[in-house]
Parts: C-alpha cells; sequence; structure tokens
C-alpha cells in the first residue's frame, strides 16, 4: 500500500473512531509506528487530523476528551516526575486546592505524611487518596459529578470556590499555548478550573509536554495567569522562554537527576528552568 492509500485509510479510521493510536495502526498495516508517525504528521499538516499524545483525532474534534482510565496509562512517567517536583510548592501549614486531573493525582499520593495542609478538591479520586492522610484536613467540593473525569461541576462547586481563598491551586489543563491559553473540553469543567484560578493567590500549572500546542473547545484561562508551570523536557527551551514572556514561570523536570544532586532550579529544586 502505498503511502497516500494508507494516509487515507487512517483518516477514515479515525472519523469512524473517535481517534487512533500509534501503536494499533502500525499494527494492522504491518510498517513501523515512525511511519505511522510521518503519515499522523502529513494528515495534522493538511488539516485533516490533530496529533494527540499516543496518536490523532480527526480535525475539528476540539470536545475530545479520553476516560480517566486512559490518561492515567498516558505520559505516567512524565507525570510522576511532575508530581515529585511539585511537592518543594507546597505551602507549610497552608491552604491547597488541587484540580481534578491525572497528575494533580499522582502529587496528592505523594504528600508526605508529616506534612500539615488543608486541602480542598472537587474530584472524587484525589480525595479518596486524602481522606486518611493524617495531617491533611480535607474539603471535599460537592456538585454534579461527571463520569468521564470523577469530577464535581456546576453551580454548588462554583458557590464554594467563590467562598474560599487559598494559598496554591495545583490546575490541570487538557491543552496549553501561548496562543490559545488554557483549554479543556467540558464547558461545566472549565467554569469550575475557571473559579478555582480565583479563588488562589498562587496558582500551578501541572502539564506534561504533550499538553503543549493543545486546543479544546472550552477555554478557562491565560497562560499568564499561571505563576509558574511544572512539565518535562519534551517542551523546548525555545517554547518556554515564550511562555515565560507572557510571564508565567517554567520549570522543566528532566528525565534523571542531574549529577552532583540539586539541579539549576532556585533553592536548588531539580529541574531546568528557563
Amino acid at each position: 500500500m502505498y503511502a497516500p492509500e494508507r494516509q487515507q485509510e487512517i483518516l477514515r479510521l479515525a472519523r469512524d473512531g473517535g481517534r487512533v493510536d500509534v501503536v494499533s495502526l502500525a499494527e494492522e498495516f504491518q510498517v513501523t509506528a515512525e511511519t505511522i508517525r510521518r503519515d499522523l504528521k502529513a494528515l495534522d499538516r493538511a488539516g485533516l487530523v490533530q496529533r494527540v499524545h499516543g496518536g490523532a483525532i480527526p480535525a475539528g474534534r476540539l470536545d475530545f476528551e479520553p476516560d480517566l482510565a486512559e490518561r492515567e496509562g498516558t505520559a505516567a512517567d512524565q507525570k510522576d516526575r511532575i508530581a515529585q517536583a511539585a511537592l518543594a510548592e507546597l505551602p507549610n501549614d497552608g491552604t491547597v486546592v488541587l484540580d481534578a486531573g491525572t497528575t494533580i493525582a499522582r502529587l496528592a499520593a505523594a504528600i508526605p505524611l508529616e506534612a500539615t495542609l488543608t486541602a480542598v478538591t472537587h474530584s472524587l479520586p484525589i480525595a479518596a487518596r486524602l481522606a486518611d492522610h493524617p495531617g491533611i484536613q480535607l474539603h471535599l467540593v460537592g456538585g454534579r459529578v461527571r463520569h468521564r473525569t470523577r469530577a464535581a461541576v456546576d453551580a454548588w462547586a462554583l458557590r464554594a470556590y467563590g467562598e474560599i481563598r487559598a494559598d496554591v491551586l495545583f490546575v490541570a489543563a487538557n491543552g496549553f499555548s501561548t496562543d490559545h491559553g488554557l483549554t479543556t473540553p467540558d464547558l461545566a469543567e472549565a467554569a469550575v478550573k475557571r473559579a478555582a484560578v480565583t479563588a488562589a493567590r498562587r496558582v500551578v500549572l501541572l502539564a506534561d509536554s504533550s499538553k503543549h500546542g493543545q486546543e479544546h473547545f472550552a477555554r478557562f484561562g491565560d497562560l499568564s495567569d499561571v505563576d509558574l508551570l511544572i512539565t518535562d523536557t519534551g517542551l523546548s527551551p525555545e517554547d518556554a522562554l515564550a511562555i515565560e514572556r507572557e510571564g508565567t514561570e517554567v520549570l522543566r523536570v528532566p528525565a534523571t537527576e542531574p549529577h552532583g544532586g540539586a539541579g539549576s532550579g532556585t533553592n536548588g529544586r531539580n529541574g531546568h528552568r528557563s
């Protein structure tokens, strides 16, 4: 099969199924994963699909949202490193808001037992992880629970965030960029994220580099609303500098610790700050 024929079939599969992934396509067409990535890159450049981590979705499907189980297994190593780096941003005896998100759930699971915090979240999985933590006073925000994300949304959640003021918000996004800001597929979830941003003195975005440049249906803020972005080194230094021009500090967490212990981040934190 010639490349144009294969690409046409890939496009049909993407439109029929809502998304395609590199591994399955490579098996189906009996070609290498790199060949499929080139096909997807060609289709993306033609405006026919939008590349996402591990595959692609049809162009125009800005409302596409993988379920929680699928997101848990995506970019797991990067998410673990980002979560570990985010521990340095926890306030001593302070108040944090934990947004719904798989990287933030990893942060919740990594909070040391000796930590003392007041934590607020509208995420059921995160609340479950923190419920038995001896040093955390946990507040669970209520509302209608979205099955796809297990997060509370709508009026109850918005009202709760309108009544608090937290030291730090750890927020997630399905997409972030200097052009399109912070986006997520669902309008109700975007509204809660926007309210949480307003409720915090400091905003820390936890997002692996595959989210950079992605644009989804519902916009909930600008990158300038974020004080610190913690991501991985898949985000290029050039892109990091562009983000910092918007007023957001960037911490790019490397795959392994540099020799000698502490990295180049301020206050001795590991990572690359641009």
